[in-house]
């Protein structure tokens, strides 16, 4: 067996990660995990461009997919920090780096690396 190479190995990473959030915020539907794999597919085609831009795949599918949601359903994921006010999509921080988290721009915090929403929302609602 031959071992996965590092660019496949960052878009099962990112596809992971990405999963683990909507699944945490369950809007994990076919069609939104169809996005996901659209969002892969496109990512696969820049990172084979710039193959040092792997470590940057993650972040880059997060706001793939939350560009896709927003148009098709709404804002994702939403602020599980701000209690009050108008609801806020959570953002990806840094934009084109490596080891992604979501940030809430409103409060000025980090809530979760990107793939850990589940642990976010149970601290937040316990708060």
């Amino acid at each position: 067996m031959q071992p996965v190479n590092p660019l496949e190995q960052a878009l099962h990473a990112a596809r992971a990660l990405v999963l683990a959030d909507l699944v945490a915020h369950q809007v994990a539907e076919a069609d939104v995990v169809s996005l996901v794999e659209d969002s892969v597919a496109q990512r696969r085609w820049w990172v084979e461009q710039w193959p040092e831009g792997a470590a940057y795949v993650a972040g880059l599918v997060a706001q793939d997919v939350q560009d896709a949601l927003l148009d098709r359903y709404g804002r994702w994921p939403l602020c599980p920090v701000c209690g009050t006010g108008d609801p806020h999509a959570l953002d990806v921080e840094p934009e084109l780096g490596p080891d992604p988290h979501w940030v809430c721009h409103k409060a000025g915090v980090k809530v979760a690396a990107l793939g850990s929403l589940a642990s976010a929302a149970g601290e937040a609602t316990s708060s």
